[in-house]
């Protein structure tokens, strides 16, 4: 049975000197017109900012500097995500790239794939997205349809992908894929493929929103081919190299600062007096956040130390992401401003924006039940 624990993170040394020079970059960008902070910053495409936060140090941070990279660990890293967040920078170009698809590249890809993509990574100019859900499977990862099959030289993929932020713009994606017939072990016979969007056989098709916001994508594979050196990990070893990924994916601090914005930005609505109920708002939040930035913070030194932290991470993302839901919605009580989208009002567009997004922060990464399950078999309840 696991026991969940949290030993707090020992940030190393320069951290606070690492803290300022990305706040004075933030600060000389915002100045300089380059951004306007804004929630949802992880998810906000803008090439040019990942470019520049490359040339500054703050992209690629764990990346061996063989690689292109700095050599330095998950708690540089969590020290400059965190700042990037606060400061409502748009780092979504290069996010899913440097936070999760490098370290699943170093860890376990062939010399030719670290050679060709982590300098890119490392540069702010190479992009990915997640090729793991699929048509009619819901949150189930293991409910893979699409097929690869061994060609001379390396596989050729059939099936869907779905969901798939940014795939339109991405340059490649990380996609689980069935390689061998299922059997009742459906975990088994899965492997990981990189797909270089770039290439013939592979479709992306547009899911557009309730607002027309178009982030998300349909990844069609008919006959894709993919070289055997572009293989993440063992053939058929697919789901362990998912589950070391998604600890990457679900403890970051972009699991519970997807709404750091809008409270800051209530916060300043709300005034100096703000009275009692709102007061007892903030401050409940103010603590859910202080607490969830430990949780992460403790994954991000377990990550350091080389140590599995899934059952964590999925905590992390479970708690995180309802705290981040709940946000708007509760400031949204506590003022008198119309939610919209006209973009004549900073808050009022700020505060509409978040509404309409907040929905899915429980959902993308793994849902609740999802995340719940996975935590109940861990503690031995299942």
């Amino acid at each position: 049975m696991h026991q969940f624990a949290f030993p707090p993170a020992q940030l190393p040394e320069g951290s606070d000197a690492l803290r300022m020079r990305v706040r004075e970059f933030l600060a000389r960008e915002c100045a300089a017109g380059s951004f306007t902070p804004s929630r949802g910053s992880w998810m906000s495409w803008a090439p040019e900012f990942s470019r520049k936060a490359a040339q500054a140090g703050f992209v690629g941070l764990t990346i061996p500097r063989a690689y292109g990279g700095h050599g330095l660990t998950p708690l540089h890293k969590f020290i400059v995500t965190e700042e990037m967040l606060a400061g409502g920078a748009p780092v979504g170009a290069h996010w899913i790239a440097d936070r999760q698809s490098a370290e699943q590249i170093l860890r376990h890809g062939t010399e030719r794939a670290r050679r060709e993509i982590l300098p890119r990574i490392a540069a702010g100019e190479c992009y990915f997205g997640i090729g793991m859900s699929e048509p009619d499977s819901g949150s189930d990862l293991a409910a893979v349809r699409t097929r690869a099959v061994k060609a001379e030289g390396g596989w050729k993929i059939t099936g869907t992908k779905i969901w798939t932020s940014n795939a339109h713009r991405a340059n490649y994606l990380l996609a689980l894929v069935r390689s061998e017939a299922r059997t009742e072990e459906k975990h088994q016979g899965l492997t990981q493929f990189i797909v270089d969007l770039s290439h013939p056989g592979v479709g992306v098709r547009p899911i557009y929103n309730l607002h027309g916001g178009h982030d998300f994508n349909e990844v069609v594979f008919d006959g894709f081919f993919v070289a055997d050196d572009y293989v993440i990990g063992e053939v058929g070893n697919g789901w362990s190299m998912v589950t070391g990924e998604l600890a990457f994916e679900r403890a970051g601090p972009d699991r519970f600062m997807s709404s750091f914005q809008i409270m800051l930005a209530s916060i300043r609505e709300l005034g100096p007096d703000p009275g009692d109920r709102a007061l007892d708002t903030i401050g409940r939040f103010v603590a859910h956040a202080v607490a969830l930035r430990r949780m992460s913070g403790s994954i991000a030194g377990m990550l350091a130390r080389g140590e599995r932290a899934n059952l964590e991470a999925a905590l992390v993302k479970d708690v995180g992401t309802t705290f981040e839901r709940e946000i708007p919605e509760a400031f949204r009580l506590l003022l008198d401003t119309e939610p919209n989208f006209s973009g004549e009002g900073a808050y009022a567009d700020l505060l509409g924006t978040s509404l309409l997004h907040a929905p899915s922060y429980t959902l993308r990464g793994g849902t609740r039940e999802i995340l719940r399950g996975i935590i109940a078999k861990g503690l031995g309840l299942r």
